[in-house]
């Protein structure tokens, strides 16, 4: 299962008032979307799975042959039309963590699922 990471232009805070940014965000990642991705967005106030929901929902979306794609926002969150197009919306936590660090967070947490799907003993099993 190849992982790649994407990253969009992140939109000049400054120079912006934060729904603005956070739209253009919104656009450049869309644009990057295909049509038939499945899309789970990041957002504190999606659903937390554990690792072993994660592994499973993989192996659906694998068997579905469907591409995956996770959304991260950037320091403002994502724009609503982001979890508009999502399939799911997933929280890693009630914190705040900057997006640098969800990404490292997220790319782990699917190294762990997939250890599992392919039969490596899970250590909190």
């Amino acid at each position: 299962m190849p992982l790649t990471l994407v990253e969009v232009q992140a939109a000049g805070r400054g120079h912006l008032p934060a729904d603005r940014a956070r739209r253009q965000e919104a656009e450049r990642l869309l644009g990057r979307l295909g049509s038939k991705d499945h899309v789970v967005a990041l957002d504190v106030k999606g659903v937390a799975w554990s690792t072993e929901i994660l592994a499973k929902k993989l192996d659906d979306w694998r068997m579905d042959g469907q591409d995956l794609a996770f959304l991260v926002g950037g320091a403002d969150g994502l724009d609503e039309l982001c979890l508009q197009r999502a399939d799911d919306v997933l929280s890693l936590s009630a914190l705040t963590f900057p997006h640098a660090l969800v990404r490292v967070v997220v790319a782990e947490q699917i190294y762990r699922a997939w250890t599992l799907l392919t039969g490596h003993p899970y250590h909190r099993a």
